[in-house]
């Protein structure tokens, strides 16, 4: 069946099962978390909040950085600090995704813009460590308690293919683990994944099964630590259970997963996928799975729900276009099929350009037919792209409406629900992208808290249903514009009517596609309620949009 007859059935389907429901106002039953649905909120660590001012100086990082490219102070106490606010709550979020926690490179390096330290957390020294700028393992597990408690997801960040830059108090791993050179040229498959991302980035040998003995840096800091002794009684265990080689990557994976068997993390976030074998990851995954399955029968008070661990990628410049592979030039990969749940997309920065129904109906095609059973990460702006799709942050509204009623995840990046510039004066490169979230302008500018609260109805209103991002899309009038979304999962169904660009006042919508004569509709974002009639409701409101649910 070819992919538009596959969703016209899908949709025949969903929206027949929708109308034989009953006319009366029905229950309110409990919303599942689906992953394919998820909001996730998207943080540096060391950018978001501070929580705790005596951690904001250690190893001796006294030396000053250039512009945006030294620690800031924000630490794990901080994004604690605003669950307990109800921060993520008010804006409808359910996972929260952090840069590495774990300890970085204690010196600087000059990358031609300045001295920078690892305040981003992808220049790892240590593994098995968390660095004290961003906290402690307690304040880790307290952080997913919290989290949890109020049904929220924490994705932690897997670097598995380098560690951090070379510097006077960083020395080289050893020649058995990594390489420093050549440099990445992006042209095939292997000068792609068996190189260093830049000058002065040991590459981890991630394709090797030599066996390999710790370094000498990190038995000597374990020595110093008091704990060398456990380490290796773990490490001796991990390769007992699973058979494989002494291999640099399958340190590596020990030392991460232990985030899942000791804390209860939900998911990781993979950088730099594309430059490692794709085997690497399908090892990976395995391991991640038999970790969170060993904390869920440690843990079963903790347990959320049947969900399994989830994990998305960081190909970078893969785009939803391209289905299921990643065209390296003289080869193809498919990542969803190597361990992987879900892959960040690059192109959706540029299909926000486009019309409203053309990037719905168009997503909601792809993810429903041949990207079905996985799902995309879509993303207005991020830490590392230096063309996002409000740069100015001019279109503030319509990047919400774009975002977070797409199918598919929706990946806020912290500031983008507040404006947050994304433009430092004196910065360079990447560094204009990770200012320090603008918590004045919340508080104090009206304007600031106007594009706040619209990014938090619909962000309330599509975590309250997973139709907006894990359902079919049904246009239902292009003027005004109007569609439904409809899901079903089992005994589950969910179905909305949404409509932007509407006139303000009294509007008339057609919702005869899903509610029957008599059912009680709400719009979430004035609270108004209405009563189906000869297939259609009116809302009257001063807002230009209108979201309909059951009430």
């Amino acid at each position: 069946m070819n992919k538009k007859l596959f969703l016209t059935a899908a949709a025949s389907l969903l929206f027949s099962t929708m109308n034989a429901q009953p006319s009366q106002p029905k229950s309110k039953t409990e919303t599942p978390f689906v992953w394919e649905a998820a909001s996730i909120y998207f943080l540096l660590t060391d950018r978001f909040h501070n929580g705790d001012r005596s951690s904001d100086v250690n190893f001796g990082r006294t030396e000053t950085p250039a512009v945006m490219r030294g620690f800031q102070g924000g630490d794990i106490k901080g994004i604690i600090m605003k669950i307990d606010e109800g921060y993520f709550d008010r804006l409808g979020i359910n996972a929260i995704w952090i840069t590495p926690v774990v300890e970085q490179i204690h010196g600087s390096v000059d990358e031609g813009t300045g001295l920078s330290f690892g305040f981003h957390g992808y220049w790892t020294k240590d593994w098995t460590s968390l660095d004290p700028n961003f906290g402690t393992k307690k304040d880790l597990q307290n952080l997913v308690d919290k989290a949890h408690a109020r049904g929220i997801r924490i994705i932690l960040d897997a670097v598995i293919n380098h560690t951090g830059p070379v510097t006077q108090k960083d020395p080289v791993w050893p020649t058995e683990w990594v390489r420093t050179e050549p440099t990445c040229e992006y042209s095939n498959f292997q000068n792609t994944t068996e190189c260093t991302l830049v000058k002065n980035l040991p590459d981890i040998k991630s394709e090797s099964d030599a066996a390999v003995e710790l370094p000498s840096h990190l038995v000597a800091k374990w020595k110093a630590e008091g704990r060398y002794e456990q380490e290796v009684k773990e490490l001796d265990a991990f390769f007992k259970r699973t058979g494989y080689p002494r291999a640099p990557r399958f340190y590596i994976m020990k030392w991460l997963t232990d985030y899942i068997t000791d804390h209860g993390i939900d998911g990781y976030r993979a950088d730099t996928v594309k430059h490692t074998g794709e085997e690497v990851w399908a090892e990976f995954r395995a391991e991640c799975d038999y970790a969170f399955e060993q904390w869920k029968l440690a843990n079963p008070s903790k347990v959320l729900d049947d969900n399994k661990f989830y994990t998305v990628a960081e190909v970078y410049n893969y785009n939803i276009s391209s289905g299921r592979s990643f065209d390296f030039g003289d080869k193809q990969v498919d990542y969803f099929a190597n361990g992987f749940d879900s892959m960040i997309n690059f192109e959706f920065k540029h299909n926000a350009k486009d019309s409203y129904e053309a990037v719905f109906s168009r997503y909601s095609d792809l993810l429903n037919t041949i990207l079905d059973g996985n799902s995309v990460v879509n993303y207005i702006s991020s830490h590392d792209d230096g063309d996002p799709f409000d740069a100015n942050r001019t279109k503030s509204i319509e990047s919400a409406n774009k975002l977070l009623l797409s199918p598919g995840i929706a990946q806020i990046y912290y500031g983008d629900e507040s404006g947050r510039k994304l433009s430092v004066p004196g910065a360079n490169g990447d560094a204009h992208l990770r200012s320090f979230m603008n918590w004045s302008d919340i508080e104090s500018h009206q304007p600031t808290k106007d594009i706040l609260l619209h990014w938090q109805k619909l962000g309330q209103f599509r975590k309250k249903h997973p139709a907006i991002g894990a359902g079919v899309h049904k246009q239902i009038s292009s003027k005004p514009y109007t569609f439904s979304r409809g899901y079903v999962n089992g005994k589950y169904l969910d179905r909305v009517v949404v409509g932007l660009d509407m006139p303000k006042g009294r509007k008339i919508i057609d919702v005869s596609s899903l509610f029957p004569n008599g059912t009680w509709l709400q719009d979430a974002y004035s609270g108004k309620d209405a009563i189906v009639s000869k297939g259609k409701v009116a809302i009257d409101s001063p807002f230009d949009i209108v979201l309909l649910e059951i009430k």
